[in-house]
């Protein structure tokens, strides 16, 4: 009987991991696209530049990965923090 971990799942196959970036880009560049044709009422001149989501929303989630790897360094503690696993297994 053959594991779950020996068998080829489809996202294994570089050409199908090929596909879906190619639509998340597509898909992102349509979005981006339709931004110069949509009318948005804002409440600061700012956020009517072109692409202005886009922009925000991508430096947002940098922000958050580069707070998290410093914050890793404040709250990680070492292996044994709780003490010596007990041996009784």
């Amino acid at each position: 009987m053959a594991h779950h971990r020996d068998r080829k799942h489809w996202l294994d196959e570089p050409r199908n991991v090929s596909k879906i970036l190619w639509a998340l880009y597509t898909a992102c560049g349509l979005l981006l696209a339709i931004d110069l044709f949509y009318h948005r009422h804002t409440d600061f001149a700012f956020e009517s530049f072109f692409g202005f989501y886009g922009l925000y929303g991508f430096g947002a989630c940098v922000a958050l990965v580069l707070i998290a790897k410093e914050l890793r360094k404040v709250l990680s503690r070492p292996e044994d923090y709780y003490g010596e696993a007990p041996d009784d297994r």
